[in-house]
This record gives C-alpha cells, structure tokens and sequence, in this order.
C-alpha cells in the first residue's frame, strides 16, 4: 500500500499484480502524477512483501534439508537464517 493506504496492491506469489485498489479522493485529474507515483509506490512494496514472504518460506522448508550448504554465488543463504 501507499499513501497512507489510499492506493493497496495485491500480488501473487508469481508477481503478478491481481488487485489493485484506489480510493476515490485520488481520481481528480489534478492528482494525476500523485496517483501514479502511489500506483508505482504500492505494486513495489507489494512485490517485496511477496519476495520477503517466498524467501521466509524457503528458508523454512530448507533449513533441515541444507544446515551445511557451501555459499552460493549469487545465492546468499545467511540472510535466510
């Protein structure tokens, strides 16, 4: 959400934006570039929200299967636990 929850996104856990809501006091011509800006503002925050929830979730189900993994390049799993 953004704007103090004026504009909320909603995406999947594919990234895929599937709802999107604008309260009414945003739809005047004049607050055109504001609504945009909250519009960018709250797909991204909802993109990391799912990012931070799918990385929760894999740390969860690989914590048993891989407790001595070697790093990874590109794959940083100190942030996971």
């Amino acid at each position: 959400e953004a704007g103090a929850g004026m504009v909320k996104a909603t995406v999947n856990g594919k990234k895929m934006l599937v709802s999107m809501e604008i309260d009414k006091d945003l739809l005047r011509p004049e607050d055109k570039d504001m609504l945009q800006d909250l519009v960018v503002a709250a797909v991204n925050k909802a993109i990391q929200e799912v990012d931070a929830i799918a990385q929760e979730e894999l740390r969860k189900q690989t914590q048993d299967i891989l407790p001595n993994l070697p790093n990874i390049p590109g794959l940083d799993l100190n942030k996971m636990g």
